[in-house]
């Protein structure tokens, strides 16, 4: 990738919209894989640079379950070279393209740390988590920082399923579940669709974008090398806040920045990435900056 912008293709966009997802190469400069690295080092023994915490922190060490996939949400709040990555503006550009919006804005990045012996994450779709704003859209670049192997308990995509109906979807156990597949297989016989587990196997920078039905999950960590991913989910630059559902999935947490009189997102805790008219929040920082 060098420092050039990531460029989505035709024939990308058109594996997306039949699959749900797209596997990618060059989504990271390689330049940039031990700063990111060592970020999260940083974030994950709670040293947050900017002194803002992260919305959610699932996991620090010393206390932290070994066991556990670590996982922080917002870390772009707290380091600013998470934020140089996540907020930019070639991926709120390709993430748009391939959901049909005029622009994005992030809603959530995730700091996903799998060490060697690290269990399961169950499968589940993003968007069913998202009642508290509308449209109720998600879709997902997901950045490797280490080689991936489905040994390796790396992302696991079922070919098709966001094209499954959308309700009366199964839930489980997000966190270390015994079977990390038993509710994409249970949809899957409930809707009479055929399985196709694919595994995400790139090298260190590549990864994927995914749609917000698409179900998804990993298994464990069965090899000798850390999993180390961050992850941009974005909605539509018009997006605005669903008061009714502010109480169910994660609407708890991130309703708290909505204003009392009025369901715009807030730009500094919602910025927006990329917007066909040329917009973007100013201020956010570029690529490589620290």
């Amino acid at each position: 990738m060098g420092t050039g912008a990531f460029r989505l293709t035709d024939d990308q966009a058109a594996a997306f919209a039949m699959d749900g997802f797209v596997v990618v190469d060059g989504l990271v400069d390689p330049a940039l894989l031990g700063p990111l690295r060592r970020c999260f080092d940083r974030l994950f023994r709670g040293d947050f640079a900017t002194g803002v915490e992260p919305d959610e922190v699932n996991w620090q060490e010393g206390d932290g379950d070994p066991t556990l996939t670590r996982q922080i949400c917002n870390g772009w709040r707290a380091d600013r070279r998470i934020a140089s990555t996540v907020l930019r503006a070639d991926l709120g550009e390709a993430v748009a393209r391939l959901a049909g919006w005029p622009g994005t804005r992030i809603i959530q990045d995730n700091l996903l740390w799998k060490p060697p012996g690290a269990r399961s994450l169950g499968f589940h779709r993003d968007n069913a988590y998202l009642p508290w704003y509308r449209p109720q859209e998600m879709a997902t670049c997901w950045m490797a920082l280490d080689d991936t192997s489905a040994a390796g308990g790396t992302a696991e995509f079922a070919r098709g399923s966001h094209r499954w109906p959308h309700q009366d979807d199964p839930t489980g156990e997000f966190h270390a579940p015994q079977d990390h597949r038993a509710t994409v297989a249970e949809a899957a016989a409930r809707h009479d669709a055929v399985l196709d587990i694919v595994p995400v196997e790139v090298g260190a920078g590549g990864g994927s974008f995914h749609h917000g039905w698409t179900w998804h999950g990993s298994g464990p960590n069965d090899s000798g090398t850390d999993r180390r991913v961050l992850v941009l989910h974005c909605a539509s630059s018009e997006s605005r806040f669903h008061r009714p559902g502010f109480d169910d999935g994660n609407g708890p947490i991130y309703s708290r920045y909505a204003h009392p009189d009025d369901d715009a997102m807030d730009e500094a805790h919602f910025p927006i990435l990329w917007r066909e008219d040329g917009y973007r929040t100013p201020g956010l920082p570029e690529p490589g900056s620290r």
